[in-house]
């Protein structure tokens, strides 16, 4: 006869049914009463505990009606107390009740032993809560604390599909079953559990502590439509992972932040819309293009951002082979590309700076040094000083003082601007507009972008080697970015001088999801972003950035040695437009960008579609009603439709940052990501989305990314900044950098997670920590 399905009732109720009925796992003695029996008579429940449980030091647990429920978990709403002696046992029942409120009858209170010697703790979920989809996950931490987890201290984080066909790792194996288990007994109903593990006598022994309905917005889909897709996106990962004729390297990686980091631009789960814009500007085509321009491999006609089902990743063996200079012999670029390969491997954490900390992609002041790492790796002296040759041949290229790179693709930004004031006061109707707004924003839009990008970030670099070799120092650095004027920092004077019709009429195109057609942009919803009712006081000027004699004498002793062809000022001029003219074009072109999702959004108004519907479209429907006579109707409806069914697909997906291998595919554990520190600066203050802008006010802001139509954030006297999604290069980072704001940039999916679910942090930038203080 099939075993009775259980039902879930109280915490409690639910542990005293499981009590006798667990396999996997064992539950502590327990004593439950309700709140009439205490007052009724707490003598007697007094003595029910001395008999059943003994002097031991207790846990006096709440179990209310009003937690665990099957809608609402209220979990962590009412009072626990551990480590309870004899003595005090009336006295932590009396508190538990009271942490009820209002009195009922009917709740109960649950009294065990404490655990002893307890290993590793946590909690563990038949479904991702965040996705609703058949994964199992848990959340842990080692050590003897089994309130760390459950009180947001963090620890480790695994996931695994629940047909995966791999086991989970040997410490969770038997978590894994225990949820396996639950799900039988309580017939497939999604809970979610916490558990501890003891060890004694050589012997690990575990324990579930609480089971509970876990409450999921929708339904998940079910085990075998999530298997079905996991095999395709493993098999995509294992085709990539083969050797390519046309390719370095003996196999890839896929990662959501290396390069053109999609996880900070578009998000992690873009819209199709939004994905299709990014592809189209950038991805496809363009990166590839730019960089083989400025003096590197040719991979073009590799698009460099594939993405499974709908989740966006770059291919980064390409992004890798795409950094190799031009000239470098075949053999000794194979290596390279296999050496960057496995860096990234060894410390996946450094996904979101590649650049900085893996690859060689331009000539320094201390490239010779840097490249002695290679030594270990048997690249020899000569091979090094064959890179570095490389590297400098590149560089000059770039900063050249005449004739670099850079000057060019700086002229295409006025011809961006030409065009689009003539395309917007033409007769063109809105599909025309659309398709050249975009085909001029990739030309003289992405592409001058991709090459002013490339130098911004030699100049970066090239400013950094100066301090580690000794000519500046850190506050050198630092009062340089300040004195570098950007769009960012002259928005923020702007906002504080002119009125809004003028402010909305130069920086109105702006939205906080540049490629998102959901995100408002700043001139139609003005008082979403910014309070007219006060200008923000005018940033004080920084003292000018100069260099002393001496440091001027060195530079030029460098510069000679290494042979770079720029003297200090021709240098210092190229850091300056470096930096500048990358926030320059991406203004620019998201000018272009901004005002094509305005007209796909008016158009499709025409046809009666809405703006949430059009967000699902591919850009590619825009495209093919200009190129051809098609029923507008029946095409967006038949784009948006499909989109909507792969987006649902995309929100029932999850994959870990960095995917080394297919079996990465079906389960991982999250990695604590490395964050990029802003300025030296300590801050503590309350945490804030930036949905309430009334709020924002001295609080550390949290947002997703670190996409630049965030940009009005800095008009608020915000205390400091956390994003899940960035590099150290980003837009943010140089903001935040540039006005002083202690940031946290890139901190990654989980520690984001837990920041910005915590009221108030202390953040420590200088010595990289921080710390949930409630």
């Amino acid at each position: 006869m099939a075993s009775r399905i259980l039902r879930f009732t109280t915490k409690a109720g639910t542990l005293a049914q499981l009590q006798h009925r667990m396999k996997s796992a064992r539950i502590a003695r327990l004593v439950l009463f309700t709140v009439a029996d205490w007052r009724r008579d707490r003598r007697s429940c007094l003595a029910q505990v001395s008999a059943s449980l003994g002097a031991a030091p207790l846990i006096v647990r709440s179990s209310c009606q009003l937690e665990d429920g099957v809608s609402t978990s209220n979990a962590g709403a009412y009072l626990t107390l551990r480590d309870v002696p004899a003595e005090g046992l009336e006295r932590a029942i009396e508190q538990v009740i009271a942490s009820y409120g209002a009195v009922v009858d009917a709740n109960e209170v649950l009294i065990q032993p404490m655990l002893q010697h307890v290993v590793r703790s946590g909690v563990a979920f038949s479904h991702d809560p965040n996705t609703c989809a058949s994964y199992r996950v848990v959340n842990w931490s080692e050590g003897s604390d089994t309130a760390r987890v459950t009180g947001g201290c963090g620890g480790r984080t695994w996931q695994g599909a629940a047909l995966s066909p791999f086991p989970p790792p040997p410490e969770l194996v038997g978590t894994v079953a225990l949820l396996d288990e639950l799900l039988t007994l309580f017939g497939g109903v999604p809970l979610d559990s916490e558990f501890a593990v003891t060890h004694e006598d050589d012997t690990d022994t575990l324990w579930l502590l609480q089971v509970r309905p876990l409450v999921m917005p929708t339904a998940g889909q079910s085990p075998e439509a999530q298997a079905q897709r996991l095999t395709l996106i493993a098999d995509k990962v294992a085709r990539g992972m083969r050797s390519h004729p046309f390719l370095m390297g003996r196999r890839t990686v896929y990662g959501v932040m290396p390069d053109w980091n999609p996880a900070e631009i578009i998000g992690v789960r873009p819209k199709p819309l939004a994905l299709s814009l990014y592809r189209e500007l950038v991805t496809d085509a363009i990166w590839a293009y730019q960089r083989n321009n400025y003096g590197y491999r040719n991979l073009r006609s590799f698009p460099l951002m594939p993405h499974f089902f709908g989740l966006p990743y770059i291919d980064v063996r390409l992004s890798f082979n795409s950094f190799i200079p031009a000239d470098l012999d075949e053999k000794l670029a194979g290596r390279l590309v296999d050496y960057y390969i496995d860096r990234l491997l060894a410390e996946p954490t450094l996904h979101d700076k590649v650049e900085f900390e893996i690859v060689f992609s331009c000539y320094t002041l201390d490239l010779p040094a840097r490249l002695e790492c290679l030594t270990e790796a048997r690249f020899s002296a000569g091979e090094q000083r064959s890179i570095a040759d490389s590297l400098r041949t590149l560089t000059n290229r770039i900063v050249h003082p005449q004739d670099g790179l850079w000057r060019s693709d700086a002229a295409k930004l006025d011809i961006l601007k030409q065009r689009r004031e003539q395309l917007l006061v033409s007769s063109s109707d809105p599909l025309e507009r659309i398709y050249w707004l975009l085909e001029d924003a990739k030309r003289y839009g992405t592409l001058p972008f991709a090459g002013l990008a490339r130098a911004g970030f030699v100049a970066i670099q090239m400013l950094k080697s100066l301090i580690t070799v000794g000519v500046l120092t850190q506050s050198d650095y630092d009062s340089f970015m300040g004195s570098v004027s950007t769009v960012s920092s002259q928005l923020a004077r702007d906002r504080a001088i002119l009125d809004k019709a003028t402010f909305l009429a130069r920086y109105g195109h702006l939205r906080p999801g540049t490629y998102d057609i959901l995100s408002p942009r700043y001139d139609e919803a003005p008082e979403l972003y910014f309070d007219w009712d006060q200008r923000p006081p005018l940033e004080e000027t920084t003292k000018p950035f100069s260099m002393t004699l001496p440091q001027m004498r060195e530079i030029v002793q460098l510069l000679e040695a290494h042979d770079l062809q720029p003297d200090p000022v021709e240098l210092f001029n190229f850091l300056q437009a470096g930096i500048e003219l990358r926030e320059l074009a991406k203004f620019h072109f998201t000018r272009n960008l901004s005002d094509v999702l305005a007209l796909v959004s008016s158009y499709g108004a025409e046809w009666g579609f809405s703006t949430e519907s059009l967000a699902y479209c591919d850009i590619a429907a825009f495209r093919e009603l200009h190129v051809a006579a098609a029923d507008p109707k029946s095409l967006l409806a038949r784009s948006i439709e499909e989109g909507a069914a792969r987006y649902s697909e995309t929100l029932a997906l999850s994959l870990p940052p960095v995917i080394a291998r297919p079996e990465d595919v079906w389960a991982f554990e999250l990695p604590e990501a490395s964050p990029n520190f802003i300025t030296q600066k300590q801050v503590t203050a309350p945490i804030a989305g930036c949905s309430s802008r009334e709020k924002l006010v001295g609080a550390i802001v949290c947002i997703p990314n670190a996409d630049p139509g965030f940009d009005w954030l800095f008009a608020c006297p915000i205390a400091g900044l956390i994003t899940a999604w960035g590099g150290a290069n980003s837009h943010m980072a140089i903001r935040a950098g540039e006005m002083g704001l202690p940031a946290v940039i890139g901190a990654g999916e989980m520690l984001y997670r837990r920041w910005s679910q915590a009221t108030r942090l202390h953040v420590d930038c200088a010595g990289r920590r921080v710390e949930v203080l409630a």
